[in-house]
C-alpha cells in the first residue's frame, strides 16, 4: 500500500524508477494523458498511459474523480507544463467515478453557490483544496506563534452557562424533552430538572473562561468553535465557527494592540512562504473573478499584493472620535453614498465606514480604538470621560473588521455597577468576579475570527467557503 505524494514527485530532482502514486483522475485526455491529484499539492502530476496494451474497459474507466492506482517510472517530461510525467507500467482503478453521475462537471465551471451544494465533494476542486490547505497551515501558524511566545493553551468549555457577550443570541443546550417539559410553579421551564440543573447553552465566546486563567498562568490562549444563533444570513455571518482568543495579564490596550498586530503578521507571513502555489492559484483566480465586475466594483489590490500591503505596513492607530470626524466629513458621507450615514458620535460602525478607512484614507490596516460603552460589551473599561471603553477593533482591506477586543474592567465596583445596568444576574457571574476580589490586576485580550482570517488570506467573498460544513439559517446539512 506504501506510494509516494503527488508533491513529492513533482518536487523531485531527478528521475526516478518505480514510484507509486494513488489519487483521484482530474482529466484523462486522448486516452493516453492522465491527469492525477492526491490533495498534497495544488498541481496534478501527469502520467502517460500505454493505451494500446491496457484494456479498452479499463480506459473507459479513467473518468473524473475516479480513484487510481499508478505505478511506473518518473521521467523528464517530453511535454510543456511539467517537469516530471509518469510513464505507467501498472494501472488499477481503485473506485469508480459514473462521468454522467458525478455532481462536479469542472469544464461548466461550477458556482460557488452550487459548489455549497456540494461541500462533500467541492474540496476535490482546485480552489477548494486551495483554501483547505490554507486554513490548515494558519491553523497551525496560530498554535505556532502562541506557544514560541509563551503562550499557555486552554480549552474553555463548549457548554455554558454564561453569555459572555451579552447579545443573548445562544443555542440552549437541553435535554429536557421538547413537548411537555418540567415546569416551575410559575409555568416556566423548570431547569433544575435539566441535565446541568440550570440553563445551559453552546459558548459564544471563551474569553471569560480565558481570563480566569491569564490571571494565574499570565498569558493564555483559546482557539475553538463558537456559536451564534444570529439569524443573520449573509457572506460574513456563521452559526458555528473558530474563535482565536488570547489573554495576557498585565497588559494595557497599547500591548494588546501590539500583541495583535504582530500576531496577524506572523500568521500572514508563515502562510505566504508554505503555501506559495496555493496562494497564486487563489490570486488568479481573484484576478479573473474581478474582471467580471465593473470597474467601479473592482478592488485596487490583487490578493498577493494585499497580503504584502499588511506585511509592510503598520497598522494605523485610531481613535473613534477621530474616525467619526473623518467619516462625517468625507466626500461618500456628504453626498450621501453610504448606505449608512454618519450623522453624529455613538453610531456603530458598518462594514462601508470601515473600509473607506482603510481603503480610501489611510491606505493601511487601521486600529480603532476607545469606543462608545453603550455599544460595547460589559467587560471592557471604562475610561475616564465615564462615555467611552478601552476597546479596539482591527479593519483590513476587502473585509472590515477581523479582530475586536480591549482592556478588560479589572476594578470590581465598576464591573458590578456595569453588570447591574445591563440587568445580568450577578450570581452567574460570580466566579468572574473572584478574579476581580482576588489579586485583580490590568489585563487585556482579544478575538479573532478564524474563518475571518481565512477569508482575508484566500480572497474569498463568502464566509461559507472557508469553511468545510457551513452553518447558516435554516442550513445543518452534511
Amino acid at each position: 500500500m506504501k506510494h509516494t505524494k503527488v508533491k513529492d514527485l513533482l518536487n523531485s530532482t531527478k528521475p526516478v524508477d518505480d514510484v507509486t502514486v494513488k489519487g483521484w483522475v482530474r482529466t484523462f485526455r486522448n486516452n493516453q494523458f492522465l491527469a492525477i491529484n492526491d490533495g498534497s499539492v495544488i498541481h496534478n502530476i501527469q502520467a502517460v498511459v500505454d493505451f494500446e496494451n491496457t484494456p479498452a474497459e479499463t480506459l473507459k474507466r479513467l473518468t473524473p474523480s475516479a480513484a487510481v492506482s499508478i505505478k511506473g517510472n518518473l521521467v523528464e517530461s517530453q511535454g510543456a507544463g511539467q517537469k516530471f510525467e509518469i510513464q505507467v507500467k501498472e494501472l488499477e482503478v481503485l473506485g469508480d467515478s459514473d462521468a454522467e453521475e458525478y455532481p462536479i462537471q469542472l469544464k461548466n465551471r461550477p458556482s460557488l453557490e452550487f459548489l455549497r451544494e456540494k461541500a462533500h465533494l467541492r474540496v476535490r476542486t482546485n480552489a477548494f483544496g486551495a483554501i483547505m490547505r490554507v486554513r490548515s497551515v494558519l491553523s497551525f501558524a496560530v498554535h505556532q506563534y502562541f506557544q514560541e511566545n509563551g503562550f499557555v493553551y486552554v480549552n474553555t468549555p463548549i457548554i455554558t452557562g454564561s453569555d459572555a457577550e451579552g447579545a443573548g443570541e445562544m443555542f440552549r443546550v437541553t435535554s429536557l424533552p421538547a413537548q411537555n417539559p418540567p415546569v416551575t410553579q410559575e409555568g416556566t421551564v423548570n431547569y433544575e430538572e435539566d441535565f446541568f440543573g440550570k440553563e445551559t447553552n453552546l459558548t459564544v465566546s471563551g474569553q471569560l473562561e480565558a481570563e480566569t486563567y491569564a490571571m494565574a498562568l499570565g498569558q493564555v490562549y483559546t482557539f475553538g468553535p463558537t456559536f451564534r444563533a444570529e439569524n443573520s444570513n449573509t457572506s460574513r455571518h456563521l452559526a458555528e465557527f473558530w474563535m482565536i482568543e488570547p489573554e495576557v495579564a498585565f497588559n494595557d490596550l497599547d500591548a494588546n494592540m501590539d500583541l495583535a498586530e504582530d500576531f496577524i503578521k506572523y500568521v500572514i507571513k508563515y502562510v505566504m512562504e508554505r503555501c506559495a502555489d496555493d496562494l497564486e492559484f487563489l490570486d488568479k483566480r481573484l484576478a479573473d473573478e474581478e474582471k467580471q465586475k465593473p470597474q467601479a466594483e473592482r478592488s485596487g489590490m490583487g490578493l498577493l499584493e494585499k497580503l504584502q500591503f499588511v506585511l509592510e505596513n503598520n497598522f494605523k492607530r485610531v481613535s473613534y472620535t477621530e474616525a467619526i470626524d473623518i467619516l462625517k466629513s468625507s466626500k461618500p458621507n456628504k453626498n450621501k453614498k453610504f448606505q449608512y450615514l454618519i450623522e453624529e458620535w455613538g453610531a456603530d460602525l458598518q462594514s462601508e465606514h470601515e473600509r473607506f478607512l482603510v481603503e480610501k484614507h489611510f491606505k493601511s490596516p487601521v486600529i480603532l480604538f476607545d469606543y462608545p460603552a453603550k455599544i460595547k460589551a460589559f467587560y471592557m473599561r471604562l475610561n475616564d470621560d465615564g462615555k467611552t471603553v478601552r476597546a479596539m477593533d482591527i479593519l483590513f482591506p476587502g473585509i472590515g473588521e477581523i479582530v475586536g477586543g480591549s482592556q478588560r474592567e479589572e476594578r470590581l465596583d465598576v464591573l458590578q455597577q456595569k453588570i447591574a445596568e445591563l440587568g445580568i444576574d450577578e450570581k452567574e457571574l460570580w466566579w468572574y468576579l473572584d478574579t476581580r476580589r482576588f489579586g485583580t490586576a490590568v489585563h487585556s485580550g482579544f478575538g479573532l475570527g478564524f474563518e475571518r482570517l481565512v477569508l482575508f488570506v484566500t480572497g474569498m467573498t463568502n464566509i461559507r467557503d472557508v469553511i468545510p460544513f457551513p452553518r447558516t439559517p435554516q442550513n445543518a446539512e452534511f
